[in-house]
C-alpha cells in the first residue's frame, strides 16, 4: 500500500491562445472542471498502476469535496483518511492551458487543505506506518508533511517529497527523506541557482543530497528526469510526443515512480517507467482524467522498445 498524504483540488480549466498580460483580458475557450490537487493526483496514480492507495486530506462539505472523494473512491482510492471541515470551501484550481504548447499556469485557493494539521496526520499513523512508501507535497500545512515523512522515516517505510509549490526547506526536513523529487524550477529554487541543462540539473541534486536528501531526482519537462540516487545516476529522458495539457505529468510520474519502486524495480528503470506514464498524460486534457492505466503504460513501453 502506499499512502499520499496531500491535497485535493477541484480544477477549473480554460483554454488559452497565450497567457494573458498583467491588467489584461482575453478570450478563452469554454471552462472545464475536473478532479485535482497534487495529492489526490498522485494517490489516483497509484492507483491506476495498480497498487493500493491510502489519502489523507482534508476538503470541505460541499459539492466540490464531495465529487472528488468519490472521483477517488471509483479508482479504488481508500478515502477513510480525507476530513470533511464544514467551515471551509473545498480546494479550487484556476488553470489556464496555452492551445500551442500545452503548458499551464495555475492558481490555488487552498480552502481546506490548509487546514490539515500534523495531529490529523498522526491520527492515521498506523496507516502510514503500515504503508510500502508515505508521499507528500507542500500544498497542505508544512507541519502535516513535516509529520508524514517523520513517521514514515521512523517506521522504516519509504519517505517521498514532491515539494511542490516551492517553499524553503530545511536541512531536518530534506533529511527525513528517501527520495526528494522536484521539478527543476523548485530544485533551482530550493539551492539558489537556476537549471538550464542536464550539468546543472546534476549540481543541484548533488547539492541537495548533500543538504540531507538521501536520492534526488529533478524532473525536467520534455527532457525527461535527472537521477541522483545511491544506487544509479544519470539521465533519463523523456518519450517524445505532442503535449496538449501539461497539468498533473508530474504527479504522474511520482505515482508511477514510486509504484514501481516498491515492486522492487531499479530506480532507473522506475523512472523510465514514470516518464512514459507522464508522456501519456500530457497528451490528454485535464489531471485526474489524463492519467493513464498501468496497462497503458507498459503498452507503451513496448512500443517504444522497452520493457517495464
Amino acid at each position: 500500500m502506499i499512502t499520499v498524504v496531500g491535497s485535493l483540488n477541484m480544477d477549473l480549466i480554460i483554454r488559452v491562445p497565450r497567457f494573458p498580460e498583467p491588467g489584461e483580458a482575453i478570450h478563452g475557450e469554454d471552462l472545464r472542471t475536473a478532479c485535482g490537487g497534487k495529492g489526490a493526483n498522485q494517490a489516483y496514480a497509484v492507483a491506476r498502476m495498480g497498487q493500493p492507495a491510502y489519502m489523507v486530506g482534508c476538503v470541505g462539505a460541499d459539492a466540490f469535496g464531495e465529487a472528488m472523494v468519490e472521483n477517488l473512491k471509483a479508482v479504488g482510492v481508500d478515502t477513510h483518511g480525507v476530513i470533511r471541515r464544514g467551515d471551509y470551501p473545498s480546494g479550487v484550481a484556476m488553470i489556464l492551458v496555452h492551445d500551442a504548447t500545452g503548458q499551464n499556469e495555475i492558481i490555488v485557493a487552498a480552502g481546506a487543505n490548509r487546514t490539515l494539521t500534523a495531529d490529523d496526520v498522526r491520527s492515521a499513523a498506523d496507516r502510514l506506518a503500515q504503508s510500502d512508501a508515505v508521499i507528500a507535497q507542500l500544498e497542505t500545512s508544512l507541519a502535516a508533511t513535516e509529520a508524514a515523512m517523520a513517521i514514515a522515516r521512523r517506521a522504516g517505510r519509504l519517505s517521498v517529497l514532491n515539494p511542490a509549490p516551492f517553499a524553503p526547506l530545511d536541512e531536518a526536513l530534506l533529511g527525513s527523506c528517501d527520495y526528494l523529487i522536484p521539478n527543476e524550477n523548485e530544485a533551482g529554487r530550493l539551492v539558489g541557482v537556476t537549471v538550464r541543462d542536464l550539468r546543472s540539473a546534476a549540481e543541484v541534486a548533488q547539492a541537495l543530497r548533500a543538504r540531507g536528501a538521501r536520492n534526488v531526482l529533478v524532473t525536467l519537462g520534455e527532457n525527461g528526469v535527472w537521477v541522483d540516487a545511491e544506487a544509479w545516476r544519470g539521465h533519463v529522458p523523456a518519450f517524445p510526443v505532442h503535449a496538449i495539457d501539461t497539468v498533473a505529468a508530474g504527479d504522474t510520474f511520482i505515482g508511477a515512480f514510486v509504484t514501481r519502486l516498491v515492486e522492487g524495480a531499479p530506480v532507473a528503470e522506475a523512472a523510465r517507467f514514470g516518464c512514459a506514464a507522464a508522456a501519456i498524460a500530457v497528451t490528454r486534457p485535464g489531471a485526474q482524467p489524463s492519467i493513464p492505466l498501468r496497462e497503458e503504460v507498459e503498452s507503451f513501453l513496448r512500443a517504444h522498445g522497452q520493457v517495464s
